[in-house]
């Protein structure tokens, strides 16, 4: 399982960081201060780390400096916005640089970005009787391959990738269709109507009233 280090001094939004995460199939651990963070990655080794700028301690600048010889991805989460501190935080070696606050559904897929990168994504993916190997695009039902178009597989992954998330119909639409939403959702209804039939999933993606559907996972 891929494990990320999560570097926030703000409770709630680590909290939220990692029940993200956690919903999504990542194992996280939690520190929240620059010494936690230099402590935790001498004992245990990560596949990614998210990384605050102002924190207690040493900030995330500092830190950046520490972990680039480890060749850890790390990507910032900060407040920091400015031209300046998201040039330095590159240079210094960080993957990417997400300015708070942010969209949960764009946070994941930068998260897998940066994994994809690195190969470090997982290659199967199994829910329930469904599997799906991310490098083959190959999906099974029951042993079974399932033939799928390839806006029913990015949707498919979208929703891996953001399992007990309520995705709101224009991001469905924005992320897989790539291009802005004109507020008619009967293309997003079909598809995910289709992609329900074909996996078996009609109780596994439900429908959330007035925002879009969720992929309801086991965790």
């Amino acid at each position: 399982m891929i494990r990320v280090l999560i570097v926030e001094d703000e409770k709630p939004i680590s909290d939220l960081l990692d029940m993200t995460l956690t919903a999504a199939g990542y194992a996280c651990d939690c520190v929240f201060t620059g010494t936690a963070a230099a402590d935790a990655v001498g004992q245990r080794r990560y596949d990614l780390i998210l990384l605050d700028v102002m924190l207690p301690g040493a900030d995330g600048f500092e830190l950046m400096e520490y972990f680039a010889p480890l060749e850890i991805p790390v990507i910032f989460i900060t407040a920091r916005g400015s031209v300046h501190d998201r040039v330095k935080g590159l240079r210094l070696g960080a993957d990417d640089y997400i300015v708070k606050p942010f969209e949960i559904a764009e946070l994941l897929a930068r998260v897998e970005t940066v994994l994809r990168r690195y190969h470090k994504t997982e290659k199967l993916i199994t829910i329930g009787d469904v599997r799906v190997d991310t490098q083959s695009r190959v999906v099974t039902r029951a042993g079974q391959p399932v033939s799928l178009t390839a806006k029913e597989y990015s949707l498919l992954m979208l929703f891996l990738q953001n399992q007990n998330i309520a995705l709101f119909r224009e991001t469905i639409y924005e992320r897989v269709w790539e291009c802005d939403y004109m507020g008619d959702s009967r293309t997003v209804d079909l598809h995910v109507q289709r992609l329900r039939k074909k996996l078996g999933w009609q109780d596994r993606i439900t429908a959330v009233y007035k925002v879009g559907y969720r992929l309801e996972a086991d965790t």
